[in-house]
């Protein structure tokens, strides 16, 4: 059995928690099924990271210092 924990909510949180609950689900099963969306990288994000490194190996690319005094800092 794996360890389990206790962790402190307000009562908003927990209310809002039960209206997503339904039967024989647990508040574990509840966070999860709002967690696991956002465990993954979404297909954009992965076409992104792909234009971003043929744009890297192509040297288009600036330094930190490059990007502060673009932008005014």
């Amino acid at each position: 059995m794996q360890e389990q924990t206790s962790i402190r909510i307000s009562i908003d949180l927990l209310n809002t928690l039960r209206n997503f609950k339904e039967e024989g689900e647990s508040y574990e099963d509840v966070i999860w099924d709002f967690i696991e969306p956002h465990l993954e990288i979404s297909e954009q994000t992965k076409r992104n990271i792909e234009v971003s490194k043929k744009e890297y190996k192509k040297g288009n690319l600036f330094t930190l210092e490059e990007v502060k005094k673009e932008l005014g800092f």
